[in-house]
């Protein structure tokens, strides 16, 4: 088979960087055709290396298929290949001459919801596919609610697979208001939906001829020009450290530097901070950025922090504005996704990773447990599943300064792990949801766990 594809012109530095970064995620149910619109995608685009292609269609080849499965391009593990099906998360990058993109294809099947979790996590904007044939699903009512609960500003419904009924628009419409209806239940702040096929091409990223009634945007259009805004510069600046510098040479006898990624907002030399949870407080005298000296640093930045005071500080620990530090805490209220296999109970002892940090902590209650079908909570359940979205109250050891999920996505979030084997329970989000708080039980606990 000849490859007719263009071969593709890389973006210049110049080109790249007067573009915006966009983060987005695919979600869906089995067989949907995530992996396909992200082949599609990168195809028709001209984001695919030729050698990639090649390599595409001598597997479809070998498949006895006679046109390149570009689902292939993302499915790269061998039981993928084999089953048809998306096991673990695929991230790809590609760049158009108006915006860089990062992207994570997500598995469809409901035992791989934390891999859906992990993808959009960082996403700005998630697209949720759905099947014409069948509608609304289970599937996609979960992911809905992963989207709102991980507070993605952006989503869109991909109406796939509108070549196998006939490109009607009354199907469309009617998929489109029964999402739309459901995810604005959920808080979900813009929904687009947009009719596509995948497999053939339409609206993709080329408008389609046989949709003439549709109007709005391709897909890859509003990828394009969907608002992002990545000015967190104004946001409650935070700093979790992760490695106390002390090279003590010759050169440097009294280097002390704290080193860590801005999790969000911007720290200032001579501006006042508190390291947290002790509560000390200092003046920054300097900030090291790649080996230089710098006035200011800003959100996702790798940076190294000196002090004015000697200051007790270690890995776990949080730099914030002196004028602006949260709270600390030993009782955390969230809503959460379980993703282990195991159930999540009251009273179970976990360690609870929150930035830098990693403490003890129990489960001291779970008063809810959310129901998909029509939103409504399950009260005081005794255990979440996996894949349970529900909410949680636990007591930490030592007290946390955690900020809530709706004020900054990375320090409003934690994890919760399995003590005896590290194994990754449940993401957790602080703070209010669509999930409504209630009381914490006053119940001791013991085995040296009862904080």
């Amino acid at each position: 088979m000849t490859s007719t594809t263009e071969p593709t012109v890389p973006l210049s530095v110049e080109q790249l960087s007067a573009t915006t970064l966009l983060r987005f995620a695919t979600a869906g149910s089995v067989d949907d055709g995530k992996s396909t619109l992200v082949g599609r995608l990168l195809h028709d685009s001209k984001s695919v290396l030729t050698d990639q292609l090649e390599a595409v269609e001598h597997a479809s080849r070998n498949r006895g298929q006679d046109t390149p499965d570009l689902a292939l391009l993302t499915d790269g593990l061998r039981a993928e290949r084999e089953q048809g099906i998306t096991i673990d998360v695929a991230y790809r990058y590609f760049a158009t001459a108006r915006r860089r993109f990062i992207l994570a294809d997500t598995p469809g099947h409901v035992q791989y919801t934390r891999n859906m979790v992990t993808g959009a996590s960082t996403a700005e904007l998630t697209v949720v596919l759905v099947d014409a044939r069948n509608g609304v699903v289970e599937q996609t009512r979960r992911h809905a609610a992963i989207a709102a609960l991980l507070r993605v500003p952006h989503v869109v419904l991909a109406v796939n697979k509108m070549d196998l009924v006939e490109y009607k628009e009354s199907v469309f419409a009617a998929i489109a208001e029964e999402f739309t209806a459901y995810a604005s239940e959920l808080g979900v702040p813009e929904i687009t939906a947009i009719p596509i096929s995948a497999l053939a091409g339409d609206n993709v990223v080329d408008p389609s001829a046989n949709m003439d009634w549709y109007g709005g945007p391709t897909f890859l259009e509003h990828l394009e020009t969907v608002p992002v805004s990545h000015d967190l510069t104004t946001c409650h600046a935070r700093l979790p450290v992760q490695y106390v510098i002390r090279p003590q040479t010759a050169e440097h006898p009294d280097y002390r530097g704290y080193a860590g990624q801005i999790a969000a907002g911007a720290f200032h030399v001579g501006e006042s901070v508190t390291v947290l949870p002790s509560g000390r407080t200092s003046r920054i005298s300097a900030i090291d950025l790649l080996g230089a000296p710098v006035d200011v640093a800003w959100t996702t930045q790798s940076v190294t922090v000196l002090l004015e005071d000697d200051v007790d500080i270690s890995r776990g620990d949080l730099l914030v504005p002196t004028k602006d530090a949260p709270a600390t805490t030993q009782d955390i209220e969230a809503t959460v996704c379980h993703v282990a296999d195991a159930p999540l109970t009251i009273g179970h002892r976990v360690l609870l990773k929150h930035g830098t940090r990693t403490v003890k902590a129990l489960v001291k209650d779970i008063p809810s447990r959310l129901t998909l079908d029509d939103l409504s909570l399950h009260p005081h359940p005794g255990h979440l599943d996996a894949n349970d979205i529900g909410r949680v109250k636990i007591r930490t050891a030592e007290p946390l300064p955690v900020d809530s999920y709706a004020d900054s996505r990375r320090t409003g979030s934690f994890i919760l792990i399995d003590p005896s084997d590290g194994t990754t329970l449940t993401a957790g989000m602080v703070g209010e949801s669509f999930a409504s708080p209630e009381p914490v039980k006053a119940e001791a606990d013991d085995d040296g766990w009862d904080f």
